[in-house]
């Protein structure tokens, strides 16, 4: 275990400086430059064409769809978009490109001089200056066999070309300053507003668990605000909020430890460990220069002609954070039940269920509560949880009309989550409505009062609060099913309460 200095003590002795890359993976139906579908999953090597497996003699082709998603993408983290770019070839070999380079852009990206407004915990707002988001192809998926899933230790690789020539647009920060103690963060929540905007825009599903999008962490320290850049150090494809914090966190507190031995911080990209929240050396780091880009000469410049970045930009939609805005006041929330709401990634789900007819207080209630801890218990995005926002609407639907109580509509819940149908045709299959008929409420009733005479004397004396137990026994009697506030009004009127 390498030594670590307390973060309180980095945070007061030292500046970090930031940089992150984030890799936004383009939900277009076929790749950046082939007609091979991309999809996620399904068995390896399928999703391929010549193109993506880099033979011989096969030509790439641009998709326009990709450029315009990344047009769209630049737009709204506030970049320019380029008269014109190229694409290039950055040179290196990994068993998951097969043509030895990556076609990406250099010196000439289709965005570039941005920014961002990171909204942090406290409402605190941290601009990130954005450098450029250019194009590039994924790269395909190595999995290792033996040594637990990692290459310490595996006995072999294979190799699946599925992802390989995914579109995805890369997105560069400028330097980091500023952000002290705050510095994880700060990172955290940048890549998390970058996500939100994706999928606001509609150009990615944006789903961390499936690396739709993964960035890498750069850190690096120096003794004060004034002083220069100190050697940076890149941990690889992070792909949680938690992870990148803590990847932050563990970088500024390994860093400091070896500068105050007296030693030097190696340039090197780094790998996250999961398992123990630490990250671990790769290879040395490579400059631009140790790519030898060049132009790609088999695909001409891209031009995107100005009324078309235009209409792009016309056509966007609210952004997130004036979103969520606008909805924590017609919410009636406070900004820290908003927050939460979009830390539990709840807030697309809640919205499409008031969309569909549910109240506020009843969508927030069903997926911040029973569907968060379905989630949960099942180890599942909420994305995955086989609910809709229309099964809310008409969960809350049935509560609000009265004929489900809270309980009632947890057990149709857990009815729609097994697949028996709608909450309604759960409801009814399973008999679970409540009874609100008069006549069956009323000889419950009289069968209770009979078996509890004394409660009955006790409640015509004056103490009208012992009605809760013969209300508590009608519950039980009816299973639960028994509209509480009728009862108890029958409960008084035989009482002569009324």
């Amino acid at each position: 275990m390498e030594e670590l200095m307390d973060f309180d003590e980095v945070a007061a002795n030292f500046d970090p400086v930031l940089g992150l890359e984030v890799h936004v993976e383009l939900a277009t139906t076929t790749k950046m430059f082939d007609a091979a579908p991309n999809e996620f999953g399904g068995e390896p090597n399928v999703n391929t064409t010549p193109v993506s497996l880099g033979l011989p003699g096969a030509l790439p082709v641009v998709n326009k769809k990709a450029i315009e998603y990344a047009i769209r993408l630049g737009l709204a983290l506030n970049c320019k978009i380029a008269e014109s770019c190229r694409f290039a070839r950055k040179n290196y070999f990994y068993p998951d490109l097969s043509k030895n380079f990556q076609t990406s852009q250099s010196d000439e990206p289709i965005a570039y001089d941005g920014h961002l407004d990171v909204e942090l915990d406290d409402g605190e707002v941290f601009r990130v200056l954005i450098e450029r988001a250019h194009v590039e192809e994924d790269a395909g998926k190595n999995t290792h066999v033996g040594g637990e899933g990692r290459l310490q230790g595996a006995t072999h690789s294979l190799v699946d070309y599925n992802r390989a020539g995914v579109p995805l647009v890369e997105i560069v920060t400028r330097p980091i300053e500023g952000a002290g103690a705050r510095a994880p963060e700060v990172a955290a929540k940048y890549v998390q507003t970058i996500r939100d905007i994706a999928r606001a825009i509609g150009v990615s599903e944006a789903r961390m668990e499936r690396g739709n999008v993964r960035a890498d962490v750069n850190v690096s320290l120096r003794p004060s605000p004034d002083a220069p850049l100190g050697t940076r150090t890149e941990t690889k494809n992070v792909n949680s909020f938690r992870a990148i914090a803590r990847a932050v966190e563990f970088e500024m507190c390994r860093q400091a430890a070896v500068l105050s031995s007296g030693q030097a911080v190696l340039q090197e990209t780094r790998h996250w460990q999961e398992a123990n929240s630490t990250t671990s050396p790769g290879r040395p780091k490579s400059d631009a220069d140790d790519y030898r880009y060049f132009p790609e000469p088999d695909l001409v410049p891209i031009a995107p002609p100005a009324e078309w970045v235009e209409e792009i930009r016309a056509s966007l939609p609210e952004m997130p954070a004036a979103r969520r805005k606008r909805l924590t006041a017609e919410w009636g929330v406070s900004e820290m039940e908003m927050r939460d709401i979009v830390n539990a990634d709840a807030l697309d789900f809640i919205s499409d269920s008031v969309d569909a007819g549910a109240s506020p207080a009843g969508a927030r209630k069903w997926w911040m509560g029973e569907l968060a801890r379905y989630a949960k218990d099942n180890e599942l995005a909420l994305a995955d949880v086989p609910v809709s926002a229309a099964d809310v609407a008409e969960l809350d639907g049935l509560v609000q009309s009265g004929k489900l109580t809270d309980k009632l509509a947890r057990q149709a819940l857990d009815g729609v989550l097994a697949g028996e149908g709608s909450p309604a045709e759960v409801a009814a299959s399973r008999g679970l409505e409540v009874v609100s008929d008069d006549g069956a409420l009323g000889a419950a009733v009289d069968e209770a009062l009979a078996a509890n005479p004394d409660v009955l004397e006790k409640i015509r004396a004056g103490k009208v609060q012992a009605a809760g137990a013969i209300v508590g026994a009608v519950m039980k009697a009816t299973r639960g099913k028994a509209d509480a506030a009728r009862v108890r009004e029958l409960i008084m009127e035989r009482s002569g309460q009324a």
